[in-house]
């Protein structure tokens, strides 16, 4: 044998520990490795893991395979890792119906296996007997997978295997909303069994994602079948997440060790080198000791003080464990690795000689790397005095082949024999670096040539469809359908994808498919899916919100393209809209928003653009992969003749009619406001005292005047409000049993609905008020039934037509035949009128409906046609037009609806539309994945209104869900509960868009914050409240969200009117700006001028508080600071609702559930402006712990105390220096006043019995809110001292 290199002997010895300590291990039939020599589970993530070393060493002798033996030696090692890797696959692909499910459930029940036998193969535990779902192994393994393939290994063999791959990439693509039992196998750390969002399962999935993208698992030899497709979108929302959640590892667990994994190698999954520097600080900081680092703060595994006869942990055990945790040294190996990709010498030498401090030597010389070191029983108590003081004890596994093959990797490393660029072929590491700044391409394309035309007189210059053929353009449901084939296997029983979601990332890419190219429209510009798509503003913002994230998240090769198509009904009023103009001037110019741009036409932008190719559209099954799959060619071919042509609206609308005597108009009036909700006029938002609900007008309940039992003189109920009305405050005063669904909910809106309804109302003594509809011999109902229907066909206001359909909807339902009732009673009346129908012609702003009532038919002509009434009785005009409807279709309440829908649409009454859109029951399209971006970014979201129907969403719900309970929460008020619905949309872009507004906020309290934004409009409008909600629901959703924006961000604006009477908020720069009505008001002049601006600094900090306090904002660590005040106290009383000591047991300060049980006590409070001076009071008791003034705090403290205590003081001063509350809650008080107190008003309308004046109090300076605090916590606390001298720490 010839003499061998220096180099060649070295690793001959790795190559023996590794054969001796991990290779001799592997089962021979399957390729897995044993948990240890008793148990034989294999595990997922450790057997990957375990063959890391193998594969590093098989790499390091390819470079030198200077001889054949070592050629030779390379190949065994390869083989070895193949043979894991594949015997995994087998173990996984064995499991493919649970995939198959795992897709529609997301259950934990219908996870993958963690662990299988290393024997066979198969499942060793039921599926609910362990904690399978762990998303992080599953992923750890598809990105170890990609990484082999690319350094050249042929792990997959089949398209089989392909399909079974592609299929566990949509596994773990919802990764960032899916709760899993993570890393450790515990979910939540009391180890119940209870799942959570993972932040090192989010990374690892999503390094799993960006690695299997377009990679060819047949290496250089596959072909177009073999390669994985990955929407780019799934992957960056896993990256949103894991931004958003680090250095947090989940609800539970503040910090977790486990996080280095997924900030270096393997994953190297976050983007952000900041957040990678924080993330390793906090866990050196915190976790890291003498012989490793911890897992995670009070880990009790394998503690002393651990009670091995149980699985689980009591919650108030947790404490026990603090500075007792186990070190693991393995976390040290990860260090080493970690800072060798750095390419930091000095540290990785650092951790080297740790690491040879704690490792345990074997008989023969082997340094082995044990599981984990425990402090022994004896020493506990002085380990408790000083942490880390004491000698510890190896426990568990030595060798840990996990840390132990980590360890060979870092020693390959250190000594030269591979470079860093060899365990990363794919470039992951490569993430953190600069990116050059990204140019987003824009091309706008016509719909026809005249729109070409509008364009061209603004000297803009664009191409029709028609011009850019031969490259197609199609919406992105399109791409989201083909996407769906994407993954079929018959034979493996795996149905492809069933997310139908595309995002602005997969539509920025042109699509080959055989020779024809796609270009697909955004998601967001489908105008089939909600109301926000008709403002066109709105969909101007979205689309500057959306070029300005592909600025950040693009990282695919070329430049991200978006393409968007102008159409007709984007006009208004034939001409294209200036908020149009305008932004496509800018776009022209180069930038937008800071972003780059370019504008151009599709051909120019073919080679600087993404293209992917849609290969997998071929039936490779039926071994005809060149040719389309039949389905998609079909497909094809019906959407390609029709995605862009208009599709023609159900318009149902009638002559000028007047028949011969005019009814009585204004008798439905109103019934849409009576429905609505929101509470502006009490000053103590949401505390309405015992009857919260008279606020919901309950429209059915009060019949129109002519059904009236008894006729005493007409008095018109509905113009009325309930407070007013004649008969309200006796029957309808207290009643709070009405607030159930008014509208009968089952699909038959049949009499019976009805008649439990009236049932209903009659178990609730209401005499008289409604007429009981079931009693056979009246015809009353029909009859007014068909005078509303006369009263719709002439009235020409949609607002009046809201108001019937609403009362026609409360009474007869949404699905009741409005032409069933001519048939029955012709009156010469309605035949009148439809042969009026027929005569007039119809003029563009007439009335939408008409609804012949003798035909049964509905006439739907398009804008120009007269509308012909085919009429079954006598048939005489039998020329249909164009979009008539069949013959005898029925037309429903729902029809007239959806008519009256689309009009209110057309002419922006928002309003209307709103309330319309609510009563069809539409719901928004992406309301659920809102809610998951709200939800995964660790806010909770309440919706109602407070205090009595909150109902909080702390777990990603199914739309249909999500919908009935918000539903629920607003009971019949349909416009508040479709505002909330858009609210959460524009909440969900905001913290996508810019997370810093939503800092120290864990719940979004929608109801309230729709309170304060009609607070808000109130108090800029100077209107009153039912003025104030009525301006807030006719807002356009784009001011909408400008409002929100502006309440979000706490920034001062002010409202000018716009034409149409529709209000827009624009912001103010400074706080001097009159914030008086700019609406029908001139400036006003000299004094006026003079008042308005001093009056203006009044209730700043009163609107300030009131904000954040809607809001839920806290100031900075304000919970972990509570967390401490907690452990000196017996416990904080606030509002009847007590934190005791003991969560201090249970729970660390930074941990999410700690904070959360905080916020639920501090959402006892109803009113905003009252929660946050509970929270400064919480405050100033933080500062008196932190500054150690005191040992203890006593007993339980009731904050409320506190604050009263203080407002006590503040009126004592007041009275003193004649301040502004001496006049109302600082005068002398005399007899009257006592009364009014004692009814629980005050004078000035202070919430919750505390003056005004003091919440409009800056916190600080010597008549601030602070100061009189720190005096209440002085004299109301027992522990501080009264007499002497005593350091004043508070500033």
């Amino acid at each position: 044998m010839r003499s061998r290199s220096n180099s060649g002997v070295r690793l001959d010895y790795y190559q023996r520990i590794v054969h001796r300590l991990i290779l001799a291990h592997q089962e021979p039939v399957t390729g897995l490795f044993p948990a240890s020599n008793v148990n034989s589970h294999a595990w997922i993530r450790d057997n990957v893991y375990c063959i890391l070393a193998v594969w590093g060493l098989s790499m390091a002798y390819k470079k030198i395979a200077d001889q054949d033996e070592d050629r030779a030696k390379c190949y065994e090692l390869e083989q070895s890792c193949v043979k894991l890797m594949r015997g995994l696959l087998m173990a996984m692909m064995n499991q493919k119906d649970k995939v198959e499910r795992f897709k529609m459930t997301q259950s934990p029940y219908d996870s993958l296996h963690a662990k299988y036998s290393s024997k066979t193969g198969l499942p060793v535990v039921g599926d609910n007997e362990w904690g399978h779902l762990q998303i992080d192994a599953v992923s750890l393994y598809l990105l170890i997978l990609a990484q082999m393939t690319a350094s050249g290994l042929q792990i997959v063999f089949s398209l089989d295997e392909v399909s079974f791959l592609q299929n566990l990439v949509f596994y773990i693509e919802s990764a960032y909303s899916i709760p899993d039992y993570g890393i450790w196998e515990r979910g939540d750390k009391t180890n119940h069994g209870e799942p959570e969002l993972n932040a090192s399962s989010i990374g690892m999935a999503k390094a799993a994602l960006e690695a299997m993208n377009e990679l060819d698992l047949f290496g250089a030899r596959g072909g177009p079948a073999s390669v994985i497709h990955v929407l780019a979108d799934e992957a960056h929302k896993c990256q949103a997440v894991l931004q958003s959640m680090l250095p947090r590892e989940s609800n539970s667990k503040e910090l977790d060790s486990g996080l280095l994994c997924v900030i270096g190698f393997p994953a190297f999954a976050v983007d952000d080198a900041q957040l990678i520097y924080n993330t390793r600080e906090a866990i050196l900081s915190r976790l890291q000791g003498k012989y490793g680092c911890k897992r995670f703060l009070r880990d009790g595994y394998r503690t002393p003080k651990e009670d091995p006869s149980r699985l689980y942990y009591e919650r108030w055990e947790l404490r026990m464990f603090e500075n007792i945790e186990c070190e693991w040294p393995l976390f040290f190996c990860y260090l080493i690795l970690f800072h060798a990709f750095q390419n930091d010498k000095h540290m990785v030498q650092e951790y080297a000689d740790k690491l040879e401090k704690i490792m345990v030597r074997s008989e023969d010389g082997t340094l082995l790397i044990p599981e984990s070191y425990a402090v022994p029983q004896e020493l506990v108590g002085f380990e408790y005095q000083k942490p880390g003081s004491q000698v510890r004890e190896v426990v568990g596994r030595c060798p840990f082949l996990w840390g132990q093959s980590l360890f060979i990797l870092g020693r390959l490393l250190q000594e030269g024999f591979l470079a860093v660029g060899e365990l990363d072929p794919l470039n992951r590491r490569l993430g953190a670096q600069k990116k050059p700044d990204v140019v987003v391409q824009v091309v706008i394309i016509a719909e026809d040539n005249e729109i070409r035309d509008k364009l061209a007189e603004h000297d803009l210059h664009v191409q029709t469809i028609a011009e850019v053929a031969p490259i197609e353009v199609q919406p992105a449901r399109v791409l989201s359908h083909l996407y769906t084939y994407l993954g079929r296997n018959r034979k493996l029983g795996l149905s492809g994808r069933k997310s139908r979601d595309v995002g602005i990332l997969s539509t920025s890419k042109l699509y080959s498919l055989k020779d024809r190219i796609f270009a697909f429209t955004p998601q967001f510009v489908d105008l089939s899916r909600f109301y926000i798509a008709s403002d066109n503003e709105l969909m101007i913002d979205i689309l500057k919100g959306e070029i300005n994230f592909l600025k950040s998240a693009w990282d695919l090769l070329g430049r991200p393209l978006v393409t968007l198509v102008l159409k007709r009904i984007h006009l208004d009023q034939d001409k294209i809209p200036l908020a149009m103009i305008q932004t496509m001037r800018k776009l022209k110019s180069g930038y937008i928003n800071g972003t780059r741009v370019m504008l151009g036409n599709l051909k120019d932008f073919l080679n600087t653009s993404a293209i992917t190719d849609l290969s997998f559209l071929g039936s490779t099954e039926d071994g005809y992969p060149d040719r389309l799959h039949p389905d998609v060619q079909t497909y094809l071919d019906e959407h390609l003749l029709r995605s862009f042509s208009n599709r023609s609206t159900m318009n149902l609308r009638g002559g000028q009619l007047r028949p011969r005597h005019l009814r009585r108009r204004m008798s439905c009036k109103g019934a849409i406001k009576k429905t609505r909700s929101i509470n502006v006029d009490s000053d103590n938002l949401g505390m309405e005292g015992p009857t919260p609900l008279t606020e919901r007008r309950l429209s059915s309940i009060v019949p129109p005047p002519w059904l009236q039992a008894n006729k005493q003189g007409h008095v018109s109920v509905f113009a009325t409000t309930p407070e007013e009305g004649p008969s309200s405050p006796p029957q309808l005063g207290g009643d709070l049993g009405l607030r159930e669904n008014i509208y009968p909910m089952d699909p038959q809106h049949s009499r019976s609905a009805i008649d439990r309804r009236s049932e209903f109302v009659r178990q609730q003594e209401m005499p008289k008020i409604l007429i009981q509809r079931h009693r056979p011999d009246t015809n009353f109902a029909d009859t007014e039934v068909e005078e509303l229907i006369a009263m719709l066909r002439e009235t020409e206001n949609l607002e009046e037509q809201g108001d019937i359909l609403q009362y026609l909807v409360d009474t007869q339902g949404l699905d009741f035949n409005t032409a069933d009732l001519g048939l029955k009673h012709k009156t010469d009346d309605s035949a009148a009128a439809s042969s009026g129908a027929k005569k007039d012609e119809d003029n563009a702003n007439t009335a939408i409906v008409s609804v012949a009532a003798v035909t049964g038919a509905a006439a739907a002509g398009s804008n120009n046609s007269s509308s012909n009434n085919n009429n079954s009785l006598n048939n005489n005009d039998s020329s249909q037009s164009e979009g008539m409807l069949e013959e005898g279709r029925v037309v429903t309440v729902r029809d007239l609806l959806k008519g009256l829908y689309e009009k209110a649409c057309q002419q922006k009454l928002w309003g209307l539309v709103r309330h319309t859109a609510g009563m069809l029951g539409k719901r928004v399209e992406d309301l659920g994945k809102a809610v998951t971006d709200l939800l995964v970014r660790q806010k909770q979201v309440t919706v109602g209104m407070p205090p009595n129907n909150e109902h909080t969403i702390t777990a990603p719900l199914p739309e249909v869900e999500l919908r009935q309970l918000i539903h629920d929460a607003y009971g019949d008020d349909e416009s508040t509960a479709m505002l909330t619905q858009e609210l959460m949309v524009y909440l969900a872009m905001f913290i996508r868009t810019e997370p810093q507004l939503f800092h120290e906020m864990l719940r979004l309290r929608v109801g309230l914050i729709i309170q304060v934004m009609a607070k808000e409009l109130s108090r800029t409008l100077n209107c009153g409240g039912e003025a104030a909600s009525e301006h807030l629901l006719n807002l356009s959703p784009f001011e909408m969200k400008n409002l929100l924006y502006h309440i979000l961000s706490g920034k001062e604006f002010a409202v000018s009117s716009v034409a149409r009477g529709n209000l827009s908020i624009v912001s103010c720069k400074s706080s001097r700006v009159s914030k008086k009505s700019q609406i029908g008001l001139g400036d006003p002049e000299g004094e006026d001028a003079l008042i308005a601006t001093i009056d203006d600094r009044q209730g700043q900090w009163l609107r300030r508080r009131r904000l954040d306090g809607a809001l839920n904002r806290v100031p900075r660590d304000f919970y972990s600071r509570v967390w401490t005040v907690l452990e000196k106290c017996q416990g904080l009383a606030i509002e009847g609702r007590v934190l005791q000591q003991s969560l201090t047991q249970e729970m660390t300060p930074g941990e999410l559930k700690f904070a959360l049980e905080v916020e639920t006590a501090l959402n006892q409070i109803p009113q905003p402006e009252y929660r946050q001076l509970v929270v400064e009071a919480l405050m100033v008791l933080t500062l008196v712990t932190e500054h150690n003034m005191v040992p203890s705090l006593g007993g339980i403290i009731y904050v409320e105390h506190l604050v009263h205590k203080a407002n006590q003081l503040f009126l004592e001063d007041q009275r003193k220096v004649q301040g502004d509350a001496t006049l109302c809650c600082a005068k002398l008080k005399d007899g009257k006043e006592q009364q009014q107190a004692a009814s629980g008003m005050l004078l000035c309308g202070g919430a919750a019995y505390i003056c005004q004046h003091l919440y409009d109090s800056a916190p600080s300076g010597s008549y601030g809110t602070m100061t009189y605090l720190s005096r209440a916590v002085a004299l109301v606390l027992d522990c501080v001292p009264k007499h002497g001298e005593m350091e004043c720490a508070i500033s």
